[in-house]
């Protein structure tokens, strides 16, 4: 049988099928062309095994298995017979293999399902169904595929709250590197993805090939070097011991983990996730204003409505009242649950300041925790039952909070009809969904309960749109803790971060934006003094970065002076005006040499912005040139500044006016840098001529 052929974007995905048992990949990576004769170039040399779909010990494979799962009675290690194999594919196009088949003898039937997009980026996931009278308790079911031995290096990334997506680099040596996360959400320290590559591999070069698990819940990132000479990388649910217990005739789907691979750097993988992504359009992205560090629980009219007044004035285009409008919310210890309009604060509702903000020419959003509840609470008081936990031992408390057992119909229908019914009567446009505990000691129905409570969350997310779609939702998670495809598949952004400080806030967008293009990063101007980090930053620097995200304002600007404010309004301004080619182009980085400096940009066939940020003191008196990446280098570009030039910048002489390059000279040569103070950032706008 001739392989069969995944290809597109310079990608291709080869399968062999001619063998017994499961298709073997014998490839993941650069498009060989057609008319070759890849059976011969790809066998595997003699006492390699080629991992299947599903690698398992029948076929010589002795890593991690990728199903594993106990059976109560007689047990019989998996072997597949394939009993069908669909491929709807065309060169270059993509397409879609499915795979299924059985084993009779083990009771299990397994359907594979693989599709490559016309970005190049693979997604796979794997659905396993018991025959057999008893129950089988699954253990594990993961998504791999092989990378070859020249990936000798691995990247991933952990972090804490308020500062998410730190990078590590390791060695890919023999053994398995695992990211397990049991948290119950993603986490700060999810690693979003795990990335192969060759050596040195960087934004601009280098062969990388990355993983990602689209689940919101416990997961596996890791990868595999076996002493055969066989390397992979798999990602799936992370299942607890009973937490999957399949009867006759159930199925268990894992969710869909996304595979990319690069030839040209980080960039060019991370452009065929963010097409996945792009896939699902979005209205334009309105600027935002956030009253949380602003006002907190200060939730007094009159204040409100100030600032409502000064962001509209600025040019705000959405205003989103914050924790703190609920019966008993007046701290952060009481109330979750109660999704009632606090009649004490709000004597006629949230009308006043909704209907003030729509006036004013601005959307009206709302926050909520939809997940949680503090013990004291009206909602706690009368159904203890409904928390996520054994009911003879709560679990520990964190933040004052324990968690909503949504898999309990009692439960969910409780919150789709009260979100609903203040979706409906103060006529949201967006909601911002917040999740800010860790689940701990989760029991559902006497089981383990992340995977239920997760596919609930899903399910409520999915009705709410499904009653209203034109809702937008943000997915925050004490910041970034819930980034993933599972949840950005039912969102339209996410908070990447709770901590506003810019100068953190680059590297956090930085790595955030492998995985998420900057429409669906919410990054906002944070005060003069950021309330994380207590670190003070000038306004320029502060909105330069969030120029490069969904653009928002979380600060109190009733504070703000005249001069302060016209510079905010000045900068809001420029973000509408770029908003086409910064929520539309492809994501670049530079590898600039200067490990104080960063350079990055978005860039369109016909116009680019870039940023060129010094983040610390330089070593070097003199900066390196700008070589400003992604530019087709047989094209003409007018190159000049955009937005205020920051204070105590000596500007080259390009910057007095504009000036016409070649993308060659910009991409090769570069333009020579200005020289900048710490913590300041120049944006600079292209246009092909």
């Amino acid at each position: 049988m001739s392989p069969v052929i995944l290809s597109a974007a310079g990608a291709a995905l080869v399968l062999d099928a001619s063998g017994p048992g499961l298709p073997r990949v014998r490839h993941f990576g650069a498009d060989p062309g057609a008319g070759q004769d890849l059976a011969v170039v790809l066998a595997p040399s003699p006492g390699a095994p080629a991992p299947s779909l599903l690698p398992a010990q029948a076929e010589s494979w002795y890593g991690r298995p990728g199903l594993s799962g106990v059976r109560d009675g007689e047990h019989w290690p998996v072997r597949w017979s394939v009993e069908g194999l669909d491929v709807d594919a065309e060169p270059g196009a993509g397409g879609t293999v499915t795979v299924t088949a059985a084993d009779e003898r083990a009771g299990l039937r397994l359907v594979c399902e693989l599709v490559m997009e016309g970005s190049g980026l693979v997604r796979m996931r794997h659905a396993v169904t018991n025959t057999a009278a008893s129950p089988y308790r699954l253990e594990g079911l993961v998504c791999t595929l092989p990378v070859p031995a020249r990936a000798g290096e691995l990247l991933d990334f952990t972090g804490r709250w308020a500062l998410e997506k730190v990078p590590q680099r390791r060695e890919f040596t023999r053994g398995v590197w695992s990211r397990e996360n049991r948290r119950g959400r993603t986490g700060h320290d999810g690693t979003g993805l795990l990335i192969a590559g060759t050596g040195g591999f960087g934004f601009r070069g280098g062969e990388v090939w990355a993983v990602h698990a689209g689940w919101s819940g416990g997961h596996v990132h890791y990868a595999e070097r076996l002493p055969e000479g066989v390397s992979l990388l798999g990602a799936g649910e992370l299942l607890e011991p009973g937490e999957v217990v399949l009867a006759q005739g159930a199925t268990y789907r894992t969710p869909w983990v996304f595979f990319t691979w690069s030839g040209s750097g980080l960039d060019d993988a991370a452009a065929r996730l963010h097409e996945h992504l792009r896939a699902r359009p979005l209205p334009v992205r309105p600027v935002t204003l956030n009253n949380w560090e602003a006002t907190y629980f200060d939730h007094g009219l009159d204040r409100l409505l100030e600032l409502a007044e000064r962001a509209a004035a600025a040019g705000m285009e959405r205003f989103v009242l914050d924790d703190g409008w609920f019966r008993h919310r007046r701290h952060d210890r009481a109330g979750l649950g109660d999704w009632y309009v606090d009649e004490g604060v709000w004597p006629d509702g949230l009308h006043p300041l909704a209907d003030r903000v729509r006036k004013l020419g601005m959307q009206f959003g709302l926050w909520f925790e939809p997940e949680m509840v503090n013990p004291d609470s009206d909602l706690a008081r009368e159904h203890p039952d409904w928390i996520l936990a054994r009911p003879e031992r709560m679990p520990p408390p964190q933040r004052d909070q324990q968690v909503l057992d949504l898999a309990r119909p009692e439960a969910y229908a409780y919150l789709l009809e009260r979100i609903d019914a203040l979706v409906r009567e103060y006529r949201l446009d967006y909601i911002k969904w917040d999740h800010n505990r860790d689940i701990a000691e989760p029991v559902h129905d006497g089981a383990p309960g992340v995977h239920a409570q997760t596919l609930a969350t899903y399910r409520l997310l999915d009705e709410l749109r499904e009653r209203h779609p034109g809702l937008e939702i943000e997915s925050c998670s004490s910041g970034g803790a819930r980034i993933d495809y599972g949840i950005l598949a039912r969102t339209d952004r996410v908070w990447t971060s709770d901590c506003n400080d810019a100068l953190d806030r680059q590297q956090i967008q930085r790595w955030t934006g492998l995985l998420v293009p900057p429409e669906r990063m919410g990054s906002h101007v944070g005060a003069p003094r950021d309330h994380s980090t207590g670190r003070m930053l000038p306004l320029a620097f502060r909105a330069a970065t969030a120029l490069f995200g969904h653009m928002g304002v979380e600060w109190d600007i009733t504070s703000a002076s005249a001069e302060e404010l016209e510079e905010l309004t000045a900068w809001i301004a420029l973000h509408k005006r770029l908003r086409p080619v910064l929520h539309a182009g492809r994501v670049v980085r530079a590898d600039h040499p200067d490990p104080t400096s960063l350079l990055h940009g978005v860039v369109l066939p016909e116009r680019g912005v870039f940023a060129y940020v010094q983040a610390g003191s330089r070593l070097d008196v003199g900066p390196s040139p700008l070589r400003l990446p992604g530019l087709d280098p047989a094209a003409t570009y007018e190159v000049r500044l955009a937005g205020p030039v920051p204070a105590r910048t000596l500007l080259p002489d390009w910057a007095a006016g504009p000036v016409r390059l070649s993308g060659a000279v910009l991409g090769g040569l570069g333009l020579p840098a200005p020289a900048m103070p710490a913590t300041s950032a120049l944006v600079i706008e292209v246009e092909r001529v």
